[in-house]
Parts: C-alpha cells; structure tokens; sequence
C-alpha cells in the first residue's frame, strides 16, 4: 500500500500519454497552441509500461489515461492492451476530446476499458468552435453516440465558463434523461498556458448546483469513496449529474491520486509543480527496488490540500493543461 504523510491511501495514477492536442480549447492552452515536449523526452511507452509495474506492485490498481488527446499518440492502443494485462490494475479509464475515438470504442470495449470521460463543452455546434477553435463537433458526437452503444460507461466533462457556455447547462442536464451517463459540471481552473490567468467570472459548485436546481428536481447520490464530485440523481432521469470544485478544491481531503506528466515527472498534487521525474531515474539505470522507493518517499512529501500545494510553488499557475494530465 501507499500511504501519504497525511495517511490517505494512495491507489489512483493519472497518466498523461502526451502533451499534444489537435483542439485548442481557450482554458487549456493559447490559440497558437504550446512549445511541446521534444518526442525524446517523452516516456517511451516501454517506459511507461514499467512504471505501471512497478506502481502497481506498490499499491496503485486504478489508472486514467490523459493527455492532451491521448488518441493523437501512435501506438496507444497497443500500449492500452499491455496496460491491461499488468497484474494489480483493475481498473483502466480514458479521458479524450472524443475527435479520433469512434472508431476505436469496440476495441475499448474488448480491452475492458472501464469508463469514458468526453470532454464535451457545449452542445452547440457554434459555441463548440469558438471554444475549441476546431470544428469537430460532429466527429466528437460521433463518438458520444458509439459509446452510448457500448458497455462501456460514459461521462461527460463539461468546464463551465461564464460568457461562453452557461447557455449549455441545462441542455446538459437534458441529456441525462434518456441517456445513462454522467454529466459532470467542472469549475474552470487557472491551466490555459498563460500568466496570469485569473478566475474573476467563475462560476463556483454552488452557483452551478442552484442553477441546475431551478429546473430540476435534484436528489443527493451517496458520493464514492475518494471522489471528487458532489453527485446528483436528477427525479425521473436514467443518468446523473455530478459537480466537480476544481478551483475552490473542496475535496482535497480524501485524495488518492498522483499524476505521471508525460515526460515522466510524478505531481502529487495538480496545483504542484515540484516532483521527481521518473524518467531520469529510469534512464539512469534505477533498479525497479529503487524506482519503487523513490515513488514511496515522493508520496510521502504530499501536501496537505491543493492550497497548501499552491503556495509552496516556485512560480505562478501558468502552465497548459495538456502538460500535466487533462
């Protein structure tokens, strides 16, 4: 088991398999897009096959594949199959923007991939584009449609951003009367690539829960173990709803994730930006004991909460969502 210095137990590894991204979606990065990691120093996938190992063998048993858009990666299905048969995972997820992922739903299926995560902004097709400067609107609900078919279970995240998509919410909540899925209403956090980036309009859990809750008759779910959103059972809906404080970071208390960037360094926490980077260690000829002591010591150094995790940074938020795992 992993334990950290606060005695929560550590078993969750969000892994981000790339930092590039074929959207360019305003809250996660600039429209010219981001200086991206060169490919050499990106974990191999042989690399990250073997920190799955030893993670596992440390404890960790659920993974979250993340990017950027994981699917833009060559050879990540082939890596999902080997990730599938690592003893001690039991539980494999993806986060995708849904734009090259129709296709590739029967093969998640047949992997056994647990859940889904759709980034899905708006169901608008116009505010999609002045949101992701993409127009992939159809090929993303393609994708929502494919996995709907599926076993797989599905859920949506939306980030709410107040002049660009509050219009959506309630077509959101819609979406979960005849649909089993799960939407979750995200708080925009301080991750687009740029200094500075504040949150002066933001639209706090409490504000999105009474504004869904003006329309919709809203039971309070039984919340699992370590999650982190605030879940709700709309009256008469096959799906639910779920909010998530991303920003004003009300759940930190129970956290059991750490975070893999794609060149390899461990962030115990998102708001952090110091860690150790695996990588080196690996390309240094660390023995599996070492790797698997070095993970141990790193998780034992957490910060308390995403607000102590802030303040002991060496800069200002500033970095792009896509460079620490979606």
């Amino acid at each position: 088991m992993l334990v950290d210095n606060h005695g929560r137990t550590i078993n969750y590894l969000r892994l981000a398999v790339t930092d590039r991204c074929n959207l360019r979606c305003f809250y996660c990065m600039p429209e010219s897009g981001i200086k991206y990691v060169n490919r050499k120093d990106l974990l191999s996938f042989e690399e990250m096959e073997r920190l799955l190992r030893i993670f596992s063998a440390s404890g960790v048993s659920k993974l979250r594949i993340t990017g950027g858009e994981p699917f833009v990666r060559k050879g990540i299905m082939e890596f999902l199959e080997k990730a599938s048969l690592i003893k001690g995972i039991e539980e494999i997820n993806v986060t995708t923007n849904g734009t090259f992922t129709a296709e590739k739903v029967w093969q998640l299926e047949s992997l056994g991939i647990r859940s889904v995560n759709l980034s899905l902004d708006s169901l608008d097709k116009n505010r999609f584009f002045d949101i992701t400067r993409r127009n992939e609107f159809d090929n993303v609900m393609k994708t929502f449609d494919r996995l709907l078919e599926s076993s797989i279970k599905v859920k949506i995240n939306m980030v709410v951003m107040e002049g660009r998509n509050i219009e959506d919410i309630l077509p959101m909540v819609e979406l979960t009367r005849n649909n089993k899925v799960d939407v979750r209403f995200i708080e925009e956090m301080p991750f687009n690539g740029t200094e500075g980036q504040g949150n002066a309009t933001l639209w706090p859990s409490s504000k999105i829960l009474a504004h869904i809750s003006e329309k919709y008759e809203l039971e309070k779910s039984i919340d699992p173990p370590n999650s982190t959103s605030q879940n709700y059972q709309p009256f008469g809906h096959k799906g639910s709803i779920g909010i998530i404080a991303a920003y004003t970071r009300t759940f930190c208390g129970s956290c059991n994730r750490i975070r893999l960037t794609p060149q390899g360094l461990l962030r115990t926490c998102l708001y952090s930006n110091v860690g150790v980077n695996f990588r080196d260690l690996l390309r240094s000829g660390a023995s599996d004991e070492e790797i698997g002591n070095q993970l141990a010591l790193t998780v034992g150094k957490r910060a308390k909460d995403g607000f102590k995790a802030e303040k002991l940074r060496d800069n200002t938020v500033s970095e792009s969502m896509a460079t620490i795992g979606g």
